[in-house]
């Protein structure tokens, strides 16, 4: 019965989606790469939740909260004003400029260097960090869920590698071959169908814990762990107060803003008020995020008595727990939406990039538009490949959010910070934005993997040296330091050496760019509900 839920659900989503895209013109490149700038607002934020919740934030954010508590709710609450200020500031600029890629803009602000190094770093960033833990963590729900590996008779790292490849091969189909429009739909579709299953869980969850009453449930948890409802975070947490004033904001204005993979959603918008309309209402969408994000993972501790042998297992190992079995298979299915969601978001943006920035720009440039969306597609169905093979081997990463997060700032602060120096500035030289990207990466790498691990705390355990802490300052805050420092080093260069001429905003006339009217009340509705959360959960 799980089995035929889990088939069913997944093939309805593929047939819809197909049925849905079946007349766009996916060889063009707006129709292949954008959905022929036709997504309205209410697809861009199922996509964009969809996009966002992907079994690394669920199975890795719940990890982090069943250790240490709501604080890590962090990274859901905060991305909503940040999805305010990028509807309010850079989607209007992005859709003036009519742009597919961010790197294009990058081309027209600076040069094609430019764009190609950050083409380059995103390609990097996706192929060897993103799209493995992915697949990994992904594989690793799954294969909790319907143990895999006993019902084929296979060990747990075979389960993990077939997997690994099931899912990557799905996710695929759709990224490669489908276009944006086809992720975009199914993420939506998807989106409902989390959205109703992630609150399912801690339903039943706290139903458990409660002897049958949700409200009890709740009294219980709180009560036997206020620890874990205190929003404020010490120095040495995942997650501490301060950050969320320093690289807490920069880490979220970089992925909701200039990650390729997120806000090609927002570029695909049929006008600018139905892009708002998608990032605001994707905002609301946030503010829920720690219903499915965060409170499973306490719920876990506290049925679990805190004795599982890895915190990641939490959120698959409650959902086997508290679950009724007829709803694993529907469940799974959902999961597994979120899963190729992330997967094949960014697998096409990849293909975008590729096909857009390096293949038409330096291998072809005559090439027709079918010609480069061929192209795209072969270079996806590669980095799929590879993705696919390294994912198995983060494995022994530790907490997989925290890994995701610190590594990529290696490219984050630094594509961040050219793209809001070109966007403030005009006389800031192309030179200035290469010598930025380039401290930028070789700063933060020296940091956190040369001088961060010379701060260790050591201790003998047992006889044996053993690393117990660290001392060095929170990987957020290092981040703004750079952040700042990057921004000083471009603008002594536009001083000795600036532009001949000022920078010009494009108006490409793609979309209409009237703003939505409701943006700004709603915008700082949004604003205060999440100062609201934090106050009230502050101890």
């Amino acid at each position: 019965m799980q089995i035929l839920s889990f088939i069913g659900f997944t093939a309805l989503v593929a047939i819809i989606s197909y049925l849905a895209t079946r007349t766009t013109n996916e060889s063009s490149k707006d129709g292949y790469f954008l959905g022929g700038r036709s997504l309205t607002g209410i697809v861009i934020a199922g996509s964009l939740l969809l996009t966002n919740l992907s079994t690394e934030q669920i199975v890795g954010l719940n990890g982090q909260a069943y250790e240490q508590g709501i604080l890590v709710m962090a990274w859901e609450t905060l991305a909503a004003i940040t999805m305010v200020i990028i509807a309010m500031f850079l989607l209007p600029r992005y859709l003036k400029g009519g742009i597919a890629t961010i790197p294009q803009f990058l081309e027209r602000r600076y040069d094609k260097t430019t764009k190609a190094i950050v083409s380059g770093l995103f390609l990097t960033g996706y192929v060897t960090i993103f799209l493995p833990v992915v697949l990994y963590t992904g594989a690793s729900a799954i294969n909790t869920m319907f143990d895999v590996s006993s019902s084929f008779g296979i060990s747990e790292n075979a389960a993990l590698w077939v997997t690994v490849f099931g899912i990557g091969i799905i996710g695929s189909i759709y990224a490669v071959f489908g276009g944006l429009k086809a992720v975009a739909i199914s993420d939506t579709i998807n989106a409902v169908g989390l959205i109703i299953g992630g609150l399912l869980i801690p339903y039943f969850g706290l139903t458990l814990i409660g002897d049958g009453s949700l409200l009890e449930g709740i009294d219980i948890l709180m009560t036997s762990h206020p620890e874990k409802f205190d929003s404020t975070g010490a120095e040495d947490s995942y997650v501490p107060l301060s950050t969320l004033f320093t690289g807490m904001i920069l880490v979220n204005l970089f992925y909701w803003g200039t990650n390729q993979a997120i806000i090609q959603r927002a570029l695909g918008a049929k006008n600018l008020a139905e892009g708002q309309k998608g990032l605001v209402y994707g905002a609301f969408l946030k503010i829920m995020g720690p219903l499915i994000l965060v409170l499973p993972g306490i719920i876990a501790y506290h049925i679990f008595d805190g004795n599982l042998a890895k915190a990641d297992l939490a959120y698959a190992s409650l959902v086997a727990e508290v679950l009724p079995k007829p709803l694993v298979g529907f469940f799974a299915a959902v999961l597994f939406g979120a899963i190729l969601s992330s997967f094949n978001s960014a697998l096409n943006s990849c293909v975008t990039l590729f096909g857009i920035d390096i293949y038409q720009e330096y291998i072809k440039k005559e090439a027709s538009e079918a010609e480069v969306v061929k192209a795209g597609k072969t270079f996806g169905v590669f980095l799929a490949i590879l993705s696919m093979i390294v994912a198995p081997f983060i494995a022994n990463a530790g907490s997989v959010f925290e890994y995701l997060q610190e590594i990529n700032g290696t490219y984050s602060i630094p594509i961040l910070t050219i793209v809001v120096v070109g966007y403030l500035t005009k006389y800031v030289p192309a030179k200035a934005a290469k010598i930025g990207l380039i401290s930028g990466v070789v700063l933060y790498s020296i940091s956190q993997f040369l001088v961060k691990p010379t701060f260790d705390t050591i201790e003998m355990v047992n006889g044996v040296e053993t690393v117990t802490g660290n001392t060095y300052p929170h990987f957020l805050h290092i981040m703004a330091i750079l952040f700042v420092l990057n921004i000083i080093i471009m603008l002594i260069i536009s001083k000795i050496a600036p532009r001949k001429e000022a920078y010009v905003q494009f108006n490409s006339k793609e979309v209409d760019i009237t703003p939505w009217k409701y943006l700004k009340p709603v915008g700082a509705l949004v604003c205060m509900i999440v100062v609201a959360i934090y106050i009230y959960f502050a101890k």
